[in-house]
């Protein structure tokens, strides 16, 4: 059979077949090569040891050994995520130092063209009263299921009935009451004018612990039902959070406050897929996150502590003094009993009452404030937890909204690092906060996670050492340690570029950006991000997502990283348009050598390690990339497969 005549099943294999060997080839050339430290991939320059007068783009800057275009690059790739097209001239026409004042200030920045891509989404605009109400419960939806399954009955009855009535007059012979198929009785069609309902859809999101099916399903470009646009159920509000969040980052020219929404959203984890708190992270990320992302961290701290997502998710709205059931049942006796003269009777202990939770207070000081690390004791844990009874949910199911009760809380004495604890009500809980907050161990703890972050996966301790006498010299200001980690030699060091693994979140984010992709559907980027390996608000520990290259590099996350680096450049994610021919330019598609010096250029920002370029120039050889079938002749490059290439080589992959 000649390749012309080819029949498209076999096209389709051989397509399959290179794609694969490509995703392995590249992936096992690219990454396991350069093991899990990821050095910078850019060689010291000659003459290294001279120091040329600095570009007037960098003025305001430290002294540094990258270029202009170099640094330019470092700050889009770690104080945004990742450079839109005609982003890299623009700073460089308005100065660097200019731009990150800006990113500082996300308030000064106008970002009304955003607001239009989110008009479509309206959860977020949302009470968490307004969200129950219109996405109920999985009871309440049972029930309107259960009269829907009522009618159904009453239907088929109906059918059924009907028919008996007209088998009492049968001919002579004939069965009293022959056997019936199904589709005699037409009861099938008389289901059409009732909606189908999916027993197992609603489970989808929130059966095994772990599934990801929900926001990460095998197919990226499949929508479940559970979560499409016409779905009343509670799973749609994560959905739309996840789209909010994938297109802020995309869009938002505030793209240092989406980094640090997306930092503290990590650091005080809340897992969605728990109970009610599906309802209450809409609240929590707009108005305990986002407005305090900046700000001074003991007001974060707080408002997380207050927070109805925080307070359900770590279980402190159960936590209450031992003593309680049994003061309150004393209490209740001696109204009883007033006026009577008759002496109150103990009070029984009363069975399965509500105890002390030890959760938020080992995790406050653990992974909030502190450190494991930051030298409290389990006594600690025990006080601290003391501290925060009484503090719970009001109206869990109706508006959850925080409620301090008296009645719940330890009213004794608490020690806790050594302080004395006696403030009274609910100023226990504050004034251990304060007392955490202004803790030293707290300012290193936190200086080190953005540290890890911004600069290194090992930063120097240097670097932590300032920004820790930052924090603890500015009240916890956390603008102020930003900017003394930004404007420090170590953020701008040949060491720390390109020295960070993207998270899968940061990559599909990033790649989205560079090939500047009009998104109108942004699920199944959602999706692709959680088929990689990260879905969003999907992670259980309260430790949140690592922030560390050996927590994403595995053979399975670097094919499927590669996979959607070439989908989407070859425009098969649905809902993402891009054009990579008005990218790398008409002439391009012509001449393979070209186009792949033209995308590394474009996407890569200069020259990249030998080894890289080698498997990218092998594989420029391959009939996919030609769109060639065997034997014929080149006809066209396929551009979206080097660039596909590109976006999935290391140097992209880092950050």
């Amino acid at each position: 059979m000649s390749p012309q005549k080819r029949p498209a099943a076999a096209e389709s294999v051989l397509h399959c077949n290179l794609q694969s060997c490509l995703a392995a080839l590249l992936s096992f050339a690219c990454f396991f090569s350069l093991g899990l430290d990821f050095p910078a991939a850019a060689a010291p320059r000659a003459g290294r040891d001279k120091k040329p007068k600095q570009d007037p783009v960098l003025k305001g800057l430290p002294s540094m050994e990258l270029s202009a275009d170099e640094a330019i690059l470092h700050a889009l790739n770690r104080l945004s995520y990742g450079p839109h097209p005609g982003d890299v001239q623009r700073v460089k026409q308005m100065g660097l130092a200019k731009w990150i004042d800006q990113q500082l200030n996300p308030n000064s920045i106008d970002d009304k063209l955003l607001e239009p891509r989110l008009e479509n989404l309206p959860t977020l605009r949302l009470s968490t009263a307004q969200l129950i109400e219109q996405y109920p419960p999985p009871k309440q939806a049972a029930k309107q299921a259960q009269i829907q399954s009522q009618t159904r009955s009453e239907s088929a009855a109906a059918i059924v009935a009907k028919y008996r009535q007209t088998s009492q007059s049968v001919a002579p012979g004939m069965p009293a009451n022959p056997v019936v198929k199904s589709e005699n009785l037409d009861v099938a069609s008389s289901m059409k004018q009732f909606p189908q309902i999916d027993a197992n859809a609603a489970n989808k999101a929130t059966t095994a612990p772990g599934n990801r099916n929900f926001l990460g399903g095998a197919d990226p470009n499949a929508v479940p039902k559970n979560i499409a646009d016409d779905s009343k159920r509670p799973q749609r509000v994560i959905e739309e959070l996840a789209m909010a969040k994938v297109t802020r980052a995309i869009y938002s020219e505030r793209q240092l406050q989406q980094i640090m929404d997306d930092f503290w959203f990590n650091h005080f984890n809340v897992y969605a897929g728990k109970g009610d708190d599906k309802w209450y992270l809409t609240s929590y990320e707009r108005e305990v996150i986002q407005p305090h992302a900046f700000g001074k961290f003991k007001d974060l701290v707080l408002a997380t502590a207050k927070s109805p997502s925080m307070l359900f998710y770590l279980d402190n709205y159960l936590s209450a003094d031992p003593r309680a059931a049994q003061r309150q049942a004393m209490e209740r006796a001696i109204r009883q009993n007033r006026g009577y003269g008759r002496p109150p009777q103990q009070a029984g202990k009363k069975k399965n009452g509500r105890g002390l939770n030890e959760n938020y207070g080992r995790e406050l000081m653990e992974l909030h404030t502190l450190g494991v690390d930051g030298g409290y004791t389990q006594k600690d844990v025990t006080e601290v937890a003391r501290c925060f009874t009484g503090w719970t949910i009001d109206k869990p199911r109706q508006y959850a909204a925080f409620k301090f009760d008296e009645k719940l809380h330890d009213p004794d004495p608490k020690t806790v690092l050594g302080k004395k604890i006696h403030a009274g009500g609910i100023k226990d809980g504050e004034q251990v906060i304060d007392l955490l907050a202004r803790n030293p161990s707290t300012a290193r703890f936190i200086s080190t996670k953005l540290a890890r972050r911004f600069v290194s996966d090992n930063p120097p301790q240097t670097l932590v050492n300032r920004m820790a006498k930052t924090f603890m010299d500015s009240d916890g200001d956390i603008k102020s340690v930003l900017r003394a980690m930004i404007f420090s030699p170590e953020f701008w060091s040949r060491e720390s570029y390109r020295a960070k693994i993207k998270t899968p979140y940061e990559l599909v984010i990033s790649a989205v950006r560079a090939l500047g992709a009009d998104v109108d559907t942004p699920m199944p980027l959602v999706q692709w991000v959680g088929r990689i390996g990260e879905p969003l608000y999907q992670c259980q520990p309260p430790t949140g997502y690592a922030d560390k290259a050996d927590a994403w590099v595995n053979a399975g996350a670097l094919l499927n990283r590669l996979n959607f680096s070439l989908a989407l450049a070859g425009n098969k994610v649905r809902g993402s348009r891009t054009d990579v021919a008005a990218l790398l330019g008409v002439d391009a598609p012509n001449d393979p050598k070209i186009a792949l010096d033209r995308a590394v250029q474009v996407f890569l920002g200069g020259p990249i390690a030998p080894a890289t370029i080698e498997t990218l120039q092998k594989e420029l050889e391959t009939p996919q990339v030609k769109q060639a079938r065997l034997d014929d002749p080149v006809k066209q490059i396929d551009l979206g497969v080097v660039t596909g290439m590109v976006l999935g080589a290391p140097e992209f992959q880092r950050r």
